[in-house]
């Protein structure tokens, strides 16, 4: 089976199958998976398209649902927009939640975050970040891409 494009959320028609991919995982553009009913699913699509939790790939047989894995993630609390701010300024995918901040689990912006007064639980989750200016469920970091052109300058604190 293949899959050479995307349809967003919510779409009309329904699912012939799924795939979970981790948060890393739904940024591509040609790769081979494998669907939960256990078919192989070459996904060939014009560029690297990053795929939301509910977003679906077209095939020729039918809809095949793209799901959010669950992967590790940390859970954090406290005063959550004092550590929305900071979490950003790092430029660090998070999920906004009422009560609770989610991000990937990593043991520097853990400490970070009980630094400043956060309470952080490790958890494994579907991880769903807010897509931002760089389009559904993307968000890059300095370190994946992220350029400035001439004369934009921001200050990284912390």
């Amino acid at each position: 089976m293949k899959a050479t494009s995307v349809l967003r959320a919510p779409f009309a028609g329904r699912p012939i199958d799924r795939v979970e991919l981790d948060y890393d995982a739904r940024v591509l553009r040609r790769k081979l998976l494998r669907t939960a009913l256990g078919t192989d699913l070459l996904v060939d699509l014009p560029k690297v398209t990053a795929l939301a939790h509910g977003d679906a790939l077209e095939t020729d047989a039918g809809l095949i649902e793209i799901a959010a894995a669950e992967e590790p993630v940390l859970i954090v609390t406290g005063d959550l927009p004092r550590l929305a701010w900071h979490i950003g300024n790092r430029h660090t995918p998070c999920q906004i939640e009422p009560f609770h901040l989610v991000i990937r689990a990593d043991h520097v912006l853990r400490a970070m975050l009980l630094g400043l007064g956060a309470t952080v639980a490790e958890a494994r989750r579907p991880f769903t970040p807010e897509g931002g200016a760089y389009g559904p469920a993307q968000v890059m970091g300095h370190d994946h891409g992220h350029a400035h052109g001439p004369g934009h300058h921001h200050h990284h604190h912390g």
